[in-house]
């Protein structure tokens, strides 16, 4: 038996169109729900729904497939079909794990989630615990960096579809590692979306991208749980072990219990039944301890948010760039807050938004774990007009340096594809968009939006042109050449170093102890020491205890001297003290 279930309050008549049979009314209940149950329709059947007397076939809001693409109708999916491998997995918290964040369509040539599979010994190597996908829910058109969805319960068609997706999930639970999809529910993308033509899924609010979800206004309870289910979909159907959740900022709720607390109660309710930990991580620009903070203690709940502060501080450091939201940032007094406290803004004053912006962080009380932290990932990368990345700007030990202080540093850290071996490929915006108009409209907003920061229009490349997303794809054959290998190389025993040694991944705050003079930096973590020379010279630092051992150094000439150590020009070391 095969039900069919379309929310639609407002709608007078609800017809169902299958494959080769007349349509079919669906009855009303009370609750605004159209139903029907058959017992002659397989999985792989496409239907379709027509809302009143209308003539347009819509696919359906909780579409699992859309093989025909977001406007073509949808198909009857069968989760049960799928044989999972991974019934021994269970699962990788998010505390002491590293992540990898990567794009599907740009990850390998092929741009599927098979192809991406294939690469995964890569990762398991590297050693990382989380891979965490840009959005793979149906957009419109081919390539898109997967905020533009409109389905929010299929996976994207030309990555490979529902079962790909699982077999992508499989095969990294196999080798170790967890997936964490990267998912959007605070607007819909610009074309595609029909849900709102079955009910009040938006409301008269707006955000940057459009209107915002209705999630406080009438009908919301309904639209929250279309949230809500498809939140627990990916993670049970599909087995992924957490969710990045876009821009919760821009969820606008004012309702006493938030949107993000309801979804924390229902993934711990979850995770409680299959038995292993899901992990919820906000991207957020808010500054808020209050999001990760836990529900018993008051907060939301979520488990992590993305850190912007800690890239902006490492990123204005290393390379001496100031525009726009760097502009507060760039001190290694600002870099030493940050290591210590979580946020630079913490009810501080913030020149890029002309207010004070954030809330201080509870040292004592909420873990480093909860953040994470970058140098690089798709945002900063790809919000830059030539989507250029540092392995072009800085120097071959400034990088180094960088990284060190990433991963030594008390927070969750996070790679972005190719960083581990300094990919030179850039990654930039890449639209498809059919329509004509809306192409244009993206291309023209887009180049004013840079320059708006300061960037020629005449830099910005094309979002539509298939260049622009070919120059984004990785490549793999930078890997087989010797610079690319060594820093490939050193990524690996950053991390290792990183899980070897209990005082670099512990997350505590109120542990973590820095001081700085001129261009250089001491961290200290428990019985490590990390100390990082910026300068273009040779300096001598003072670190607090006697060195009984090297660890890590970022190059040779490292020169110790029980409690002194002399660093080359732009580079780190991390050693062990009593």
């Amino acid at each position: 038996m095969t039900e069919f279930a379309v929310w639609a309050p407002d709608a007078y008549r609800m017809r169902l169109r299958l494959t080769g049979r007349p349509d079919l009314d669906l009855r009303r209940d009370a609750d605004g729900w159209w139903r029907v149950d058959l017992p002659d329709v397989p999985p792989g059947t496409d239907y379709a729904y027509l809302i009143d007397d209308g003539d347009a076939a819509l696919p359906d809001p909780r579409s699992r497939w859309q093989p025909h693409g977001v406007h073509g109708p949808s198909r009857v999916y069968d989760d049960s079909a799928f044989v999972w491998s991974d019934q021994a997995w269970t699962g990788r918290q998010l505390p002491g794990a590293v992540l990898y964040e990567l794009h599907i369509g740009t990850f390998t040539a092929e741009g599927t989630f098979d192809a991406a599979a294939e690469r995964l010994d890569h990762l398991a190597e590297l050693g990382v615990d989380l891979i965490e996908l840009l959005p793979v829910n149906a957009f419109n058109g081919v390539h898109n960096w997967g905020y533009d969805g409109v389905c929010w319960y299929a996976p994207h068609e030309s990555y490979g579809g529902p079962d790909a997706l699982k077999r992508f999930v499989d095969a990294a639970h196999r080798r170790g590692m967890g997936v964490i999809l990267d998912v959007v529910y605070n607007h819909f993308g610009p074309s595609g979306a029909y849900a709102p033509q079955f009910g009040p899924y938006l409301a008269e609010a707006r955000n940057t991208w459009g209107r915002s979800v209705n999630l406080d206004g009438p009908h919301s309870d309904e639209v929250r749980r279309f949230i809500v289910d498809s939140v627990l979909m990916w993670l049970r159907d599909y087995h992924v072990d957490g969710l990045r959740l876009d821009a919760v900022h821009a969820l606008v709720d004012h309702r006493a219990t938030h949107l993000l607390e309801e979804l924390a109660a229902e993934v711990e309710a979850l995770s409680t039944h299959v038995g292993r930990p899901l992990s919820l991580i906000a991207e957020s620009d808010l500054n808020d301890p209050r999001l990760i903070t836990t529900r018993e203690a008051g907060g939301y709940g979520l488990h992590a948010q993305w850190n912007d502060d800690a890239h902006h501080a490492l990123h204005s450091l290393l390379t001496g760039e100031r525009q726009g939201y760097y502009a507060d940032f760039g001190s290694l007094e600002c870099l030493a807050d940050v290591l210590a406290g979580g946020f630079f803004h913490a009810g501080t004053w913030s020149s890029f938004r002309g207010r004070t912006h954030g809330r201080p962080v509870d040292r004592a009380r909420v873990p480093g774990h909860r953040f994470v932290a970058y140098l690089q990932n798709h945002d900063q990368i790809g919000n830059r007009a030539t989507g250029d990345r540092i392995t072009g700007t800085l120097s071959p030990g400034l990088l180094r340096v960088g990284a060190t202080l990433l991963f030594t540093a008390p927070f969750t850290p996070m790679l972005f594809m190719g960083e581990e071996w300094g990919a030179r490929t850039p990654w930039q915006f890449f639209t498809s968009h059919p329509e004509t108009e809306l192409a244009t409209a993206v291309a023209t907003g887009r180049r004013q939006e840079f320059a708006a920061h300061g960037w020629p229009e005449g830099e910005v490349p094309d979002p539509q042109d298939p260049a622009t997303f070919a120059r984004s794809r990785l490549d793999w054959g930078e890997l087989e050449k010797p610079e690319h290998r060594e820093l490939y190389d050193f990524y690996r025993r950053l991390i290792a170093l990183r899980k070897s040694r209990p005082d670099l991944s512990d997350p505590r705050l109120d542990r973590v102890d820095v001081r700085y003079g001129d261009r250089f930096l001491v961290m200290r973590r428990g019985g490590c020491v990390v100390a990082a020379n910026l300068a273009p010279k040779a300096q001598r630092v003072t670190l607090p205890g006697v060195v009984r051992s090297v660890l890590l150094a970022t190059g040779t000439g490292v020169t110790v001297m029980r409690d002194v150590v002399e660093l080359p020009p732009e580079s780190a070391v991390v050693v062990a003290t009593p």
